[in-house]
């Protein structure tokens, strides 16, 4: 097959483009010829090396700089004359659906962000993938039509973004709570440093890692000052986060709002056990909580009554690390990329 991936950028550091990236790099290794049309990034090189063409198109929300959009766009597309376009992003799948009726290829859109008003947009594909069944009925909710909905639940396990063999864990003080994310409220930042208070006045040994950036670093900086001084290691963003998940013990996302993060399957494959917030795909990334426990989002209180017996029982940790290896094979990126490539043909036959 002949497909182009169409989004807004290659930036690392964002789920959706990570997402797209491992299923581009996957394709092309198949034997697809694989292109990529974007604002471009960080992740360019390495689609390069795989064999996939970038096509640098901005597509920043100006009326001029569409109109621009549309035309370098249609001209990539009269030359490459794909069988499948595959929108990952809101404006993406809007410049996709204007240029189809005059270009005759197939229409897919993935749902990333399904917690955005602007996501009903991915309606105009003739398939529109959700990353989870959570997000694929809410999306039906709003209104897609059942008939064009599929799901492809999110996994990473084999992705090219992270080489092999693993890399040696870093040396941590233990035990190591680990957080890997955006550093905004949706990920529920807040509720898990708040969290971490009331666990490190039980047990002071333990250290909450945080690896990400974003805006609100420093009111969490003030938060964890006040909450458990000296505690609390800001990391910064990681490219490969691994060495911080093998070196750790326990990873939590106490997510508001979270359509299936990568981070979970990242984290399982590393050996943590698992703790989330039972909100959009996190249970369906967790085997509904057979591989992962599962808490109530906002509740701080309830969270941090979870990580104890974790913390002060080294049987109840070691079990919860098992359990986080659960039917993990379910997480490859083989498998991803073979339900995506089925969904593909349904729209070729």
């Amino acid at each position: 097959m002949r497909i182009l991936h169409i989004l807004n950028h290659t930036v690392p550091a964002n789920g959706h483009v990570c997402a797209m990236v491992d299923l581009a790099c996957t394709q092309a290794k198949q034997g697809h010829q694989v292109y990529v049309c974007s604002g471009g990034g960080g992740f360019d090189a390495l689609l390069a090396q795989y064999g996939v063409e970038h096509v640098t198109v901005d597509q920043a929300r100006k009326p001029a700089i569409i109109l621009a959009a549309l035309a370098k766009t249609h001209k990539a597309i009269r030359r490459i004359r794909p069988d499948i376009v595959h929108a990952h992003m809101m404006t993406s799948a809007v410049i996709a659906a204007m240029l189809r009726p005059i270009s005759g290829f197939k229409l897919v859109t993935s749902v990333h962000n399904e917690f955005q008003r602007s996501s009903i947009l991915m309606g105009l594909g003739q398939r529109v993938i959700g990353v989870s069944e959570a997000v694929s009925q809410a999306m039906i909710e709003r209104g897609i039509s059942p008939k064009k909905m599929r799901t492809v639940l999110n996994g990473t396990i084999g992705s090219p973004r992270f080489p092999r063999p693993f890399p040696p864990p870093l040396a941590l003080q233990r035990p190591a709570i680990m957080f890997v994310g955006g550093l905004h409220p949706r990920k529920g930042v807040d509720d898990l440093i708040n969290a971490f208070g009331i666990v490190s006045k039980i047990n002071p040994q333990t250290h909450l890692y945080l690896i990400g950036s974003g805006p609100f670093q420093s009111e969490y900086e003030s938060l964890a000052a006040a909450q458990a001084p000296g505690r609390v290691t800001f990391c910064g963003h990681m490219a490969d986060p691994r060495p911080y998940l093998l070196g750790g013990d326990i990873f939590v996302l106490a997510s508001h709002a979270e359509p299936a993060g990568l981070v979970l399957s990242e984290a399982r494959e590393a050996g943590c056990a698992i703790v989330a917030t039972r909100v959009g795909g996190i249970p369906e990334m967790v085997e509904g909580g057979k591989a992962g426990i599962l808490v109530p989002p906002r509740r701080p209180d309830l969270l941090a009554e979870v990580l104890l017996p974790l913390l002060q029982n080294p049987e109840t940790l070691a079990q919860a690390r098992a359990n986080s290896q659960i039917n993990i094979e379910k997480l490859s990126l083989d498998r991803v990329t073979q339900e995506t490539a089925d969904v593909y043909q349904e729209l070729l036959v």
